[in-house]
């Protein structure tokens, strides 16, 4: 039957979600507005034909932001706050590491204030965490810590800092254009200058979403998104689009619920972008989990992009559904250990995290003011709704190859892609 495919392509139930969550303004894990969106997705899962839909809230630190700046050559130029980064203003020399590679920070940075690039160059093999570059510029000794855009346009990044024991960061931290970093690195490398941060850390609520679909099965295929976003933006792209899509999917798997063999358990997380504080907090009091979907970034391009980790029957599932529909799908056979499908990673479960291709390096326009909804296309969204209602109807096959696996295989494919040093450093290595 394919009646459902059409039907698909012709909702726009998940897109009107999408539009009620950018409309809400500030889903900063913690706020007033991270809590409407969430009591919004609970209601949108239950309309969509979700049973049991429910709130799970739980404590968090919160952070709210005020004021910062740079102060160089006389005057203060436009910044903000990282999430986290402590209350505190520090003055010392501006150092310009580049792109902040590890072999960067191999030097006394003791009293100084560092400038360091949101991206890292094509000849690098991995990524390097925002959090990692942070906590190498605290283990060097600097006072400060400025993070420069890679993306032209006027936009400062964001990004939280701080670790699971100490949620509040070490040193001040601020994100700054391309366009500002540029000048700092230009006119004032050695020259004093000033970071200022003024920011509120009261104590505050968060919560995870809970629905079902499918047969009571006692295990289940968990399919999550975070809801909250940076303050600065709508967050459409992160991760709006991603609780849209469990909300559209949730609909479709209803209306296919003959099909599925295993029950899908559909999670829509607070508290991702400020260290996973809601999926940790779900993978700790759970134990149905047989495998994880994480949709974090989809609808970015046309093009689906799977990061499985080695997980053969993960990437099975995808590679099928892209030659059912003769559509390409990138299945990525690494771990990517920075979202909401790792606390169940690194318990050994399979779990994959769903994105797109962009084409570009980094985030783009993630993590910035021009977050915003204009950026999407209800084209991708359907049709990529379409095709993870079909990878979720293969996870829920009995037959599929989704057994865990020791805990010692992941740390060794971590260490394997270079990936272990720095999660020890930011204190995310859980081995």
């Amino acid at each position: 039957m394919t009646e459902w495919i059409g039907d698909t392509f012709t909702s726009d139930v998940g897109w009107r979600h999408l539009e009620r969550l950018v409309d809400v303004g500030d889903r900063m894990a913690g706020s007033d507005g991270e809590r409407r969106a969430i009591e919004a997705t609970r209601d949108a899962l239950d309309d969509a034909g979700a049973r049991d839909a429910g709130v799970d809230t739980f404590p968090i630190q919160g952070w709210v932001r005020g004021e910062s700046g740079v102060e160089a050559g006389g005057r203060t130029l436009p910044s903000i706050a990282l999430p986290r980064s402590p209350a505190d203003e520090v003055t010392g020399p501006l150092v310009d590491l580049g792109d902040g590679l590890p072999a960067d920070f191999d030097r006394d940075l003791s009293g100084t204030v560092v400038l360091v690039s949101s991206t890292v160059p094509d000849h690098v093999d991995r990524f390097i965490h925002r959090r990692e570059k942070y906590y190498r510029a605290v283990e060097a000794g600097a006072a400060g810590f400025v993070f420069r855009n890679h993306v032209p346009g006027q936009l400062p990044p964001t990004g939280s800092v701080g670790t699971e024991a100490s949620p509040i960061g070490a040193i001040p931290a601020v994100g700054v254009s391309k366009e500002v970093g540029t000048q700092l690195a230009r006119r004032f490398v050695g020259e004093t200058v000033t970071v200022g941060v003024d920011c509120e850390t009261p104590d505050a609520d968060s919560g995870n979403v809970h629905a079902d679909v499918g047969p009571a099965t006692e295990e289940a295929i968990y399919l999550t998104s975070h809801v909250d976003a940076h303050d600065i933006a709508e967050g459409a792209l992160d991760n709006g689009a991603g609780t849209a899509m469990v909300v559209e999917l949730a609909r479709v798997l209803a209306g296919r619920a003959e099909e599925l063999e295993t029950r899908v358990h559909l999670a829509c997380f607070g508290a991702e972008e400020v260290g996973l504080v809601g999926s940790t907090h779900a993978a700790a009091e759970v134990d149905d989990v047989r495998a994880v979907c994480n949709l974090d970034g989809v609808c970015g391009g046309r093009t689906l992009k799977a990061h499985v980790g080695g997980f053969d029957g993960l990437g099975a599932a995808f590679e099928t559904v892209a030659d059912r529909f003769d559509h390409p799908v990138s299945v990525v056979p690494e771990h990517l250990p920075h979202s909401d499908h790792w606390p169940f990673v690194a318990r050994g479960l399979p779990g994959c995290m769903v994105s797109a291709e962009t084409g570009d390096r980094g985030r783009g326009w993630g993590h910035t003011a021009a977050d915003t909804l204009d950026k999407l296309e209800p084209r991708t969204f359907r049709e990529q709704a379409i095709l993870l209602a079909d990878v979720v109807v293969e996870l829920a096959r009995d037959d599929a190859d989704l057994a865990p696996v020791p805990t010692e295989e992941i740390a060794a494919a971590l260490d394997a892609q270079g990936e272990a040093e720095g999660m020890k450093l930011t204190d995310d290595w859980p081995f």
